[in-house]
């Protein structure tokens, strides 16, 4: 197993960013066309991405308190300083996490945003269906009760 950098990590942040981001656009579409059968599959692989950033993230900050620098996001840029060779590489791979990040936020927030709206059709539609008055049914000859009519069973 080769051993854990920021660097190694920021690589592999960024390739698993680069997916979140474009499944947040594919849950978009999803939204946006109202297809929500497809957004469970969408959500169990969102939820798995996130995990692996998370894990990532702490394994990245793990790494860099071991080489000397705060175990933190703000620890990446004196770590970057520092990295000699692989400066323009790191610096270059930092900045577009950084960017996914910022990215994925706003696709997640305009999601939600859709989320809700399709939650108030969902709502309004029940509503409409719910009859007003607080349970009132019709009756076929079209008198209102306020419990429906029960035609029985018979079993013989």
């Amino acid at each position: 197993m080769s051993t854990v950098t920021p660097l190694n990590s920021l690589r592999e942040e960024k390739q698993i960013m680069s997916t979140l981001l474009d499944l947040l656009r594919q849950e978009q579409q999803l939204l946006v066309a109202a297809e929500i059968e497809g957004l469970p599959a969408v959500t169990s692989r969102k939820t798995a991405l996130v995990t692996q950033m998370t894990l990532l993230s702490a394994q990245r900050h793990r790494s860099l308190g071991k080489s000397g620098f705060p175990a933190e996001e703000a620890g990446m840029d004196a770590w970057i300083a520092a990295s000699g060779e692989a400066r323009a590489e790191s610096a270059d791979l930092w900045q577009a996490l950084l960017q996914h990040t910022r990215e994925a936020k706003e696709l997640n927030r305009v999601n939600g945003m859709l989320i809700n709206k399709q939650m108030g059709h969902t709502q309004g539609a029940l509503q409409a269906l719910n009859p007003k008055g607080g349970g009132n049914f019709y009756s076929p000859g079209g008198i209102s009760t306020s419990l429906p009519r029960s035609r029985g069973f018979l079993a013989g």
